[in-house]
């Protein structure tokens, strides 16, 4: 199978693919037959293969169903609906959009930044009672001869994402259907998915983790996902009650959302028929991890994913196999390697920086000379990771190299600190960042979260890390909030946290 359309095709007509709270599901017959449709009109717009639709929609049903027509036929770019004008002004420039999707009747600033750079916008309309994901186009005056149609394949772009652009200018990853087909593969593999699973969805769907780790491989695998309107924790165990699903995948900060709503929600937990809870996209503390499995009574599987690799790179076993807490596990689609900075692959124990080549690896950034050349070496792509490899070939992940925090010489890994003060008992979240200096350059701070009835002086907590860690790596700044800034997909950022702080 070369395209989404064969992955769609491939799973009998009748069974469910995508469905919603409340809704009845869309089967993989109507999913085929909505891709055709969308494809065929879009082609009707002069948009075909390897043209970039820009997606503003949201989550939901229809934003999965209109990703997949337009990756199947075109190039989807999902943008965040929360943008504000001057961002969508900018993607879709950066981007070179050829169309925009939003939901009829919109009022999302891509509108008024779409007629600024000449755009064309077309809207999609569907009603409640359709089956989830079931929509149409509003009539549309634009027409057009795509420069190629058929189905996209192979090395045809399936996908393209931006990067986060925290330090830098955000880069243009462009994804080919062999690189998003590969991922799904791996995803289904790690994971065991089979026609009898049902994906709770409540991940944004404008991000690699959502878009290939809960859609794409459910539908890889001939499975079932239900697509929320998005994460909300108060509606999270109505959903699990409503539409009993056998796995979830979230970033950590929604689990431990979901642990704290778990206890007034025991009657929901006890029938619940999880297979398993899958976390990734950044660290999840062993603590948190403990507690979810004890909790939800399922194994909590975590994997190592970005953009660059179409999401997965490595994940933890399924039981019976040990699953190693504090690691990522082993490679799970592509090689992985540890690289010293002259581009030595290192022995297994030996830290450095993680590497990996694959088919869900793309080929290289767009339009980004520079940073292609210092982010491939001898056919590794460099994630800017540090890690290292056991014995076992269980990868534990220390940070990134760009977080590195460089007090006066002595360099220090945030997450070991984030790792010592998770551990203890006040804490509910913490994470550790560099704030300037004026004369080391950089000094340790960490912004914490209590748990609900708890708290601790930070006097206490610099003390706690003291006991446990070298004088140099206790944070000289320990500053207490009810909540940490996040980026779009709920991830804790560390780069340029102190300025979202007010610090600098």
């Amino acid at each position: 199978m070369n395209s989404i359309i064969d992955l769609v095709q491939a799973s009998p007509a009748d069974a469910p693919v995508i469905g919603a709270p409340g809704r009845k599901s869309l089967t993989y017959g109507g999913l085929a037959a909505q891709i055709e449709t969308t494809v065929r009109d879009l082609n009707g717009f002069g948009v075909g293969r390897n043209d970039r639709v820009a997606l503003v929609l949201p989550n939901g049903p229809e934003m999965a169903a209109a990703f997949l027509a337009a990756s199947a036929g075109a190039s989807a770019a999902p943008l965040n609906p929360a943008y504000k004008k001057d961002e969508f002004a900018f993607y879709l420039k950066d981007l070179g959009a050829k169309v925009v999707i939003v939901e009829a009747g919109s009022t999302s600033p891509a509108l008024e930044a779409a007629a600024d750079l000449g755009v064309p916008v077309l809207s999609i309309s569907w009603d409640e009672t359709d089956p989830a994901g079931a929509f149409r186009f509003d009539p549309s005056d634009l027409s057009g001869v795509p420069g190629q149609t058929g189905w996209s394949e192979g090395a045809d772009e399936a996908l393209v994402l931006h990067t986060s652009g925290t330090t830098s200018r955000p880069k243009v990853v462009p994804l080919s259907t062999r690189n998003v087909l590969a991922s799904a593969r791996n995803i289904g593999a790690s994971l065991a998915l089979t026609s009898d699973d049902v994906g709770l969805s409540i991940m944004p769907l404008f991000h690699i983790h959502g878009l290939i780790a809960s859609l794409l491989a459910s539908v890889a695998a001939g499975a079932h996902v239900v697509c929320t309107p998005g994460f909300n924790a108060l509606k999270f165990f109505g959903w699990v009650e409503e539409t009993n699903p056998t796995w979830y995948t979230a970033v950590p900060t929604m689990h431990q959302a979901i642990l704290s709503r778990a206890a007034r929600n025991t009657g929901i937990v006890e029938n619940a028929r999880l297979r398993f809870a899958r976390s990734s996209s950044s660290s999840l503390p062993p603590p948190v991890m403990a507690e979810l499995e004890a909790v939800l009574g399922c194994p909590v599987i975590e994997a190592y994913g970005m953009t660059e690799a179409a999401h997965q790179m490595a994940c933890n076993p399924l039981p019976p196999v040990a699953r190693k807490p504090g690691t990522v596990g082993c490679a799970a689609g592509p090689e992985i390697a540890i690289m010293d900075p002259k581009g030595t692959v290192l022995a297994e124990g030996e830290s450095g920086e993680i590497v990996i080549r694959g088919p869900n690896v793309f080929s290289g950034y767009e339009n980004n000379p520079d940073a292609n050349a210092t982010a491939f070496s001898d056919g590794w792509f460099r994630t800017g990771d540090l890690g290292v490899l056991d014995s076992d070939g269980y990868l534990t992940i220390s940070g990134r190299l760009k977080e590195i925090i460089n007090r006066g010489g002595e360099k220090i890994a945030p997450r070991e600190v984030d790792d010592v003060l998770q551990a203890h008992p006040a804490i509910d979240q913490i994470v550790t960042f560099a704030l300037p200096h004026d004369k080391l350059g950089e000094a340790v701070a960490a912004v914490v979260v209590y748990k609900e009835g708890q708290t601790a002086d930070p006097a206490e907590l610099k003390a706690y890390a003291a006991e446990r860690l070298a004088a140099f790596k206790v944070p000289a700044t320990i500053i207490v909030r009810d909540e940490i800034p996040k980026g779009a997909t709920g991830k804790l950022q560390r780069i340029g946290l102190a300025e979202k702080l007010g610090l600098t």
